[in-house]
């Protein structure tokens, strides 16, 4: 386990932790304290609590007009569940990633027990893209996306966003704002506010499958 996983003793970037293991019961006990792993192959484990943090409000996700048309012509099929692993290996395929090989096992493991979820796009049975994530209560940690299509991860995450507010999730995480997130809708919170929805998020029985 790290030696800290209290948020409220996060530096000013938000480092909480050095150390520990990607084990599930781990990493479920810091996503349920609003804290994540994010490192670089050969570092060690390093654990992270945002301040500011990055959410989306899932009413207030934004869809554009091109966005909308391509959604409504079906440009992709769309499945959950049905690829995890392959997913996380595109969201990998960049020439910079955090997605080392311990950490796609991990979530892997974690997928296979449940608690992380993928939503992919296809064109005929080309994986074009897809979204992952870390599923506890009525908290969805959305955790990368990838494209080798225009808009497939657009899509994807539209899908997303509308399947977990039919499902009951209340709180969808996105960590750090981004120039691509903040185009979708995505914006910043106190971390202190983000912990009290996560706080209530957590008792939401919700499911993802």
């Amino acid at each position: 386990m790290p030696l800290i996983l209290r948020p409220d003793l996060a530096d000013e970037q938000g480092l909480v932790a050095i150390g520990g293991d990607l084990r599930p019961q781990t990493l479920v006990r810091a996503y349920r304290n609003g804290i994540f792993p994010w490192y670089n192959e050969g570092d060690p484990i390093l654990w992270w609590s945002p301040e500011p943090r990055a959410i989306f409000e899932m009413e207030r996700f934004y869809i554009s007009a091109r966005l909308a048309r391509t959604i409504r012509a079906g440009k992709f099929r769309l499945t959950i569940n049905r690829a995890f692993r392959e997913v996380m290996l595109g969201c990998a395929d960049r020439d910079s990633t955090w997605i080392t090989p311990d950490m796609l096992d991990a979530y892997t493991r974690m997928h296979e027990l449940g608690y992380a979820h993928s939503i992919e796009a296809w064109r005929g049975d080309w994986l074009v893209g897809g979204v992952y994530g870390v599923a506890v209560g009525g908290l969805f940690a959305g955790e990368s996306m990838f494209h080798r299509e225009r808009d497939a991860s657009k899509v994807a995450l539209a899908y997303l966003v509308e399947y977990l507010r039919v499902r009951g999730f209340v709180l969808f995480d996105t960590q750090v704002l981004t120039e691509h997130t903040a185009s979708l809708g995505a914006l910043e919170i106190p971390r202190d506010e983000y912990l009290t929805r996560l706080k209530n998020a957590l008792v939401v029985p919700a499911t993802f499958v």
